[in-house]
């Protein structure tokens, strides 16, 4: 009789995955099943401007001026003097940068640098191919292949030191004879009349000096003093980073990033280099260990240590040994521009999210050529209020790629840390097994992840796919008034969690981009 009772409700068990899986597949498909309703035509004019299509600036002929040459700044100084600009960079330091983060490029990103000529900037810098990632939980890990099937060889993520790649892509930028890259730092913004003239700055040497054009875009990055002037900032720092480069390890999965949903919250590795690994630790607050005082490396060695996968166990170790360990604080913050005529705001100095999906350069790029389409039919950039107007546009344009990557960012973080909350405890489990399962349900999110398919709606049925697949498997193997009562708490915290990410990146924008008037915005009547 026990084994016959046991084995029925092995029945049940099986029989109620099955349903809840199926479930899971239902929705999942109802939503990606719907066809998007395609863009009307754009009102752009699709004619190439001449080379010498830029407009005359009261100082010289500067047409746009970039305030920081990192990624986003460099590779949009290239783009824009692909097309023709005349183009004056001021950045703050020159040399080389050393940071321990913008070192993963997804496979969208990839296709992005591909679009704006820039790919040969991977090239020469050791850059590592990246086709996935891997997931450890508890023991357990799965692999996630990107779904690459559809594109060229070529295609996939890459990951490389942040400075050796950003410093190609200044070259490249500064190898047009257009485009003029000066070492100096911006201190204000020129305005007449709420406009936007140029930038007051000051040169290696100490010169103040200022700068006209009719478009100054910023791009100074995170930690930008010039973003309050165009935007409302609201930045939130969730966690910081603590960055460590171990040498000659061979990670479990090669060519993959690993994440490990570890207590408190997770760990990362990736190669950086064919003899480095970048691991990233995170730690919840905006408070870390002490460095100095050797609190930081006994909390590695006992808290992290034991959680990450044993092949690297030593590697992890003897990198602490040997004292490079540095943090960094992860923001994040939403796009809340002021439209201003003469100015724009790109990059990080725009618009953050937590960078455990490695995102931010993906999105960069995406913005570049989004901008790159509005402004090439633009003979003259002088109509300040014409041209403000009018790029109200890049806002909306740019909301499916950027909504999508920074909503996924937002939400995983939170799902993949642990937390004294059962139920959502329950939602990170039952995040990790489904994803585990393999075709639709892995393929779905990791094509969100990388950038290849972002699409908001295909975001949210997966996310919610997750939290029924978490109830189903709370349901076997059958229903308790407690196990119903943590069902009901994973769904609203999984609620809890998305929604306010989604309000603040804007519903209409995100779900539905045309009903928004600057979707439709013409170009200004060419002079």
């Amino acid at each position: 009789m026990a084994a016959a009772a046991a084995g029925a409700g092995v029945g049940l068990e099986l029989i109620g995955a099955a349903a809840a899986t199926l479930l899971a597949a239902v929705l999942v498909a109802a939503v990606l099943g719907r066809r998007r309703r395609s863009r009307p035509g754009s009102p752009l004019v699709e004619e190439k401007p001449a080379p010498d299509a830029g407009c005359a600036a009261g100082d010289g002929g500067t047409d746009v001026i970039i305030v920081g040459a990192g990624v986003a700044g460099s590779a949009l100084a290239y783009t824009l003097g692909k097309d023709g600009r005349r183009v004056h960079v001021i950045e703050r330091d020159l040399t080389e940068p050393d940071r321990i983060v913008g070192e993963l490029l997804q496979p969208g990103g990839y296709l992005k640098l591909i679009e704006l000529g820039l790919e040969d900037c991977v090239e020469e810098i050791d850059a590592q191919r990246v086709l996935g990632y891997a997931l450890f939980k508890d023991g357990k890990n799965t692999k996630l292949a990107y779904p690459l099937e559809k594109f060229h060889s070529d295609v996939a993520g890459r990951s490389f030191h942040n400075g050796r790649f950003i410093q190609r892509m200044r070259q490249k930028a500064a190898s047009l004879p257009n485009v003029q890259l000066e070492q100096g730092t911006v201190t204000s913004l020129l305005e007449e009349n709420g406009t936007v003239k140029g930038v007051q700055y000051k040169t290696k040497t100490g010169e103040e000096l200022k700068a006209y054009a009719p478009l100054t875009i910023v791009c100074d990055g995170c930690f930008s003093n010039l973003r309050r002037a165009l935007c409302s900032p609201k930045v939130d720092v969730p966690s910081c980073f603590v960055g460590l480069v171990l040498e000659n390890c061979q990670l479990p999965h090669p060519n993959h990033g690993h994440v490990i949903l570890a207590n408190p919250s997770p760990i990362l590795f990736y190669p950086i280099s064919s003899t480095e690994v970048r691991c990233l630790v995170d730690v919840p607050g905006q408070k870390v260990p002490s460095i100095a005082s050797g609190e930081m490396a006994n909390y590695l060695k006992t808290v992290v240590a034991p959680q990450i996968p044993p092949e690297i166990y030593d590697s992890f170790i003897a990198a602490i040994d040997k004292g490079s360990i540095r943090t960094m604080p992860n923001r994040s913050m939403p796009a809340a521009p002021h439209p201003t005529p003469g100015a724009l705001l790109m990059g990080d100095a725009f618009n953050m999210r937590h960078p455990l999906t490695g995102g931010g350069m993906t999105v960069a790029l995406s913005d570049i050529v989004v901008l790159r389409n509005l402004l090439k039919p633009l003979r003259n950039l002088h109509d300040a209020s014409s041209l403000c107007k009018y790029l109200e546009s890049f806002y909306t344009l740019r909301k499916p790629v950027a909504s999508t990557i920074n909503t996924l960012a937002g939400a995983l973080y939170k799902v993949f840390s642990a937390s004294p909350d059962q139920a959502r405890n329950e939602m990170r489990q039952a995040c990790f097994d489904y994803l585990s399962l393999g075709g639709v349900f892995s393929n779905g999110p990791i094509a969100l992840l990388s950038g290849l398919n972002p699409r908001p709606l295909s975001l949210v049925a997966h996310f919610f796919a997750v939290a029924i697949y978490g109830v189903g498997r709370l349901m076997l193997p059958l229903p308790s008034p407690k196990r119903m009562w943590i069902g009901a708490r994973l769904i609203s915290g999984a609620c809890g969690i998305i929604l306010p990410i989604i309000k603040a990146e804007g519903v209409r924008q995100m779900f539905f981009p045309a009903t928004v008037p600057a979707y439709y915005r013409a170009a200004p009547a060419a002079e």
